[in-house]
């Protein structure tokens, strides 16, 4: 297999956030797929196969385990692709669903890809998983942001919304990797989405990834959407919407993220970003 490396999310090789992707991973197994994503070490590694009908099969592997979905590696897998092949609209067969995906040419010549996610939805926090979760993060029911109430997300994976009441106790963050990767595998959870408002379309981003092997995700694109169908649900941006998020300042490697929430309820949710090859 050829390995490929992009950063979603960035135009600076230093920023964004590191995906490996497989353009041609035919005639490979899950457990090669595993071995590969291991080898590479990103967070996330792309396979797709091309099975000739017209969709293009996809997968997702952390060094760990397989995710049912990954926004910054289907970034980064369009983007290559459209550099092989040319811009435009591809349809990806994704473990969550169907996911279409449009590249581009911006204006200064940069690739841009969309990605529509599969329809998002959310359901409550249990209490006492609330509870466990900031314990093991270190922060307290006052630390949250009471316009942004906790809930469990998911637009292709599952991710809880926690809401800081402030950008100083979003930069804070020091948790217990051990802890939360056991909470998380008990609720098949797939990044925690940690997130602070900094305007009514600005929010500023964290989300830890111990199923992964990784502390913290600097870009996490199926968040991302997952955020922007919580806020469509419950009424918290007037939409449709147009909204930032930015992502991995605090680890070093800056992220933007374009989130397009549509007015229609139970429609995907657009996720856009650049990417370039490492």
């Amino acid at each position: 297999m050829e390995i490929l490396r992009y950063v979603a999310f960035s135009t600076d090789p230093e920023g964004g956030n590191p995906a490996g992707v497989v353009l041609d991973a035919s005639g490979a197994d899950g457990a090669a797929m595993l071995a590969t994503a291991a080898e590479v070490g990103y967070s996330e590694t792309a396979f797709v196969v091309d099975s000739g009908e017209g969709p293009l099969d996809v997968r997702y592997f952390s060094p760990l385990a397989e995710v049912p979905f990954c926004g910054h590696a289907t970034i980064a897998t369009a983007v290559a692709h459209a550099e092989r092949h040319g811009t435009g609209r591809l349809l990806l067969r994704t473990p969550a669903g169907p996911v279409t995906v449009t590249t581009d040419r911006a204006a200064d010549g940069s690739l841009v890809a969309t990605l529509v996610s599969v329809a998002p939805r959310s359901v409550p926090l249990e209490e006492g998983d609330l509870a466990e979760l900031l314990t093991i993060l270190g922060w307290s029911a006052g630390d949250l942001d009471p316009a942004l109430p906790p809930r469990v997300a998911f637009a292709g994976a599952w991710h809880p919304v926690i809401a800081a009441a402030s950008r100083e106790r979003l930069a804070d963050l020091d948790y217990d990797m051990a802890a939360l990767t056991a909470l998380m595998a008990r609720r098949d959870w797939t990044t925690i989405d940690l997130v602070w408002r900094e305007s009514p379309t600005v929010f500023h981003a964290r989300n830890p990834f111990p199923p992964g092997g990784v502390v913290e995700d600097p870009a996490t694109g199926a968040a991302a959407a997952a955020f922007g169908g919580y806020l469509r649900e419950f009424g918290l941006v007037p939409t449709p919407a147009t909204l930032t998020i930015h992502q991995g300042a605090d680890l070093g490697r800056p992220s933007t993220i374009t989130v397009t929430v549509p007015a229609e309820p139970d429609t995907g949710i657009g996720v856009t970003g650049t990417a370039v090859r490492l």
